[in-house]
């Protein structure tokens, strides 16, 4: 198990320490790489994605990614930011699927801001394109006095029709529901997605299709996330869904991610760099956590591995752990919260591998 981490900036170091406490207890076995990337690396190699670590990347097996982003990158081009990096990154791998699971467990209910019966039981999976749409569509640009600006978004059928299939296949899998989420009343190339969406389901006789708008889908996803199984988006959609989906469970930091499809598999959790909260050990690991179980699940086919860190996780909030940024619905603190590092070894000392 060859796995590079990359700490990043703000938290990712400190998520991806605790998340070695984790690994160690789950795969004792994994051989493991740090290299630096965002505005870490601008200011150790002059690059927000130096070539040692791409070359590292694309030669391991599977990437584990703390964040990227800093206040001190205000100024620099933005070629040349933190986030310039993490797209190349994502684009030479050629991970054209980000997955973003999220669950309500029942430990977690006290901590939604939803109602408990609303919440209750949700176990969807968003799927992100992740290579294309707005965020890579050519020509983009700004006039130099800043009178106007401009993005392109643009889909081919061949993108379209590798991340649907994905996600069909994701749900045949479960509870045999898919929805394709676009803006066809709209836009063009929310049209092509719905048609290629549908050409695609076609090919799945057991597995339920439905294509929804995505401001439909945002309403949808707060008052019965339920309903969902699997969603399957274009990249801005994703990028913003995914992000109101993280409510649900009362924190962004229990999220994790996997991105698929391409040369190496690349893990990270949802949330961001969060600099204010830097060093301070407040951040929550569960996301990194999180994405570890990913991990072992789609780079390593240890299913069994995946699941103990799943359920470890859950046991911890049910035994009364957590981190800053869960507070209950009440407002009370049921107990005082435990450092990032605590937390994580909460979670590995109850982890049962046979």
């Amino acid at each position: 198990m060859r796995i590079v981490l990359l700490p990043g900036d703000g938290v990712g170091p400190e998520v991806l320490d605790a998340v070695q406490l984790v690994l160690e207890a789950v795969a004792s076995d994994a051989s493991v790489q740090t290299l630096p990337i965002g505005y870490a690396a601008i200011l150790s190699e002059g690059g927000a994605l130096p070539d040692r670590t791409l070359e590292g990347c694309r030669a391991a097996d599977a990437i584990l990614l703390g964040a990227v982003g800093d206040p001190r990158e205000e100024g620099l081009p933005p070629a040349q930011q933190p986030v310039a990096g993490l797209l190349r990154l994502r684009r030479e791998l050629g991970c054209y699927a980000n997955l973003r699971p999220v669950r309500v467990p029942e430990a977690l209910l006290q901590f939604s801001p939803f109602r408990a019966d609303a919440v209750r039981g949700t176990d969807l999976i968003i799927v992100r394109e992740l290579t294309g749409g707005l965020y890579y569509g050519e020509p983009r640009g700004i006039e130099p006095d800043g009178s106007s600006a401009w993005n392109t978004m643009r889909y081919s059928v061949e993108e379209i029709e590798r991340v649907v299939r994905l996600g069909a296949e994701l749900a045949d899998g479960r509870r045999g529901r898919l929805t394709s989420v676009d803006k066809s009343n709209v836009l063009e190339v929310s049209r092509l997605w719905r048609d290629v969406a549908n050409r695609v389901a076609d090919e799945f006789r057991d597995v339920h299709f439905e294509n929804m708008l995505v401001d439909r889908t945002a309403m949808e996803l707060g008052v019965r996330p339920t309903h969902f199984d699997v969603l399957v988006m274009g990249n801005l959609f994703g990028d913003i869904l995914s992000d109101q989906a993280g409510a649900l469970p009362g924190s962004l930091g229990l999220l994790g991610s996997a991105s698929l499809g391409g040369v190496t598999d690349l893990y990270e959790p949802v949330h961001g760099s969060a600099p204010d909260i830097a060093g301070q050990g407040v951040a929550n690991p569960a996301g990194m956590i999180h994405s570890l179980a990913l991990m072992l699940r789609y780079s390593f086919a240890r299913e069994d591995a995946a699941q103990a860190v799943e359920q470890a996780l859950d046991q911890a909030f049910a035994d009364g752990f957590r981190t800053a940024d869960l507070v209950p619905r009440d407002g009370e603190a049921q107990r005082r919260p435990v450092p990032c590092a605590a937390f994580a070894q909460a979670v590995a000392e109850r982890i049962e591998v046979d």
